[in-house]
């Protein structure tokens, strides 16, 4: 079992969230072009007050029923995603709470988005660019179709690449998201997390998921 990230200092995440900027800018990116998401899953509610002193401002978390206690015990800190695997069943849920669902990726996520989405409702849809069995993820060939059906916004895309052995064995991966977004004027791109978000970055992400790397003290 993973163990709750507790202990957090003020200090060491500003002090993080300032040298990944500086890293992002290192790669010729405007870090003004690049959302740096603070991944929430194992932080608990009572170590948030952290994050939102030390400056992070937006945040991701991965299930609906924690998003939905963080968010209301910490109204106004923060601007929300959903960047978990998303049952549909919790669009309800999480819709009043969040900027954007990054994980839509089922037939079953889109009616219920029909249903309870609004005209503000804006998404992200997950593509499986490497097309690993069992990873949720529409396969790319499946976007016109998922674009097309969408009864809300389609602002971009988001992936999660294999595991891999360095950053740079992702990078392929990037590219082509980059692409497939670039082919359906997509401005979004949620892809990168500690491990490679430069790689990401420099491969166009316009939001990098991090967690240990804003959290860990010396963190690089």
């Amino acid at each position: 079992m993973v163990e709750l990230i507790r202990g957090l200092r003020v200090d060491e995440v500003r002090a993080n969230l300032e040298r990944v900027r500086d890293e992002i800018a290192a790669t010729g990116r405007d870090p003004r072009e690049v959302q740096i998401l603070a991944a929430v899953k194992y932080v608990p509610v009572e170590e948030l007050a952290v994050l939102a002193e030390a400056g992070i401002e937006l945040v991701g978390e991965n299930r609906a029923q924690d998003l939905v206690a963080k968010a209301q015990a910490h109204p106004g800190a923060f601007t929300w995603d959903f960047i978990g695997h998303l049952q549909s069943r919790k669009v309800r849920q999480i819709l009043p709470h969040v900027r954007y669902i990054e994980t839509v990726a089922s037939e079953s996520a889109l009616e219920q988005l029909e249903r309870h989405g609004t005209p503000a409702t804006e998404i992200l849809i997950e593509v499986n660019v490497a097309g690993e069995a069992g990873k949720s993820g529409i396969a790319p060939a499946e976007l016109p179709a998922y674009l097309e059906r969408s009864p809300v916004r389609v602002l971009g895309l988001m992936t999660m690449p294999p595991l891999a052995p360095t950053p740079e064995a992702s990078r392929g991966h990037f590219a082509a998201l980059r692409e497939l977004a670039a082919e359906h004027d997509l401005p979004e791109l949620s892809m990168g997390t500690s491990q490679d978000y430069l790689v990401a970055v420099q491969e166009g992400a316009t939001i990098v998921r991090l967690g240990t790397s804003l959290y860990r003290s010396g963190a690089s």
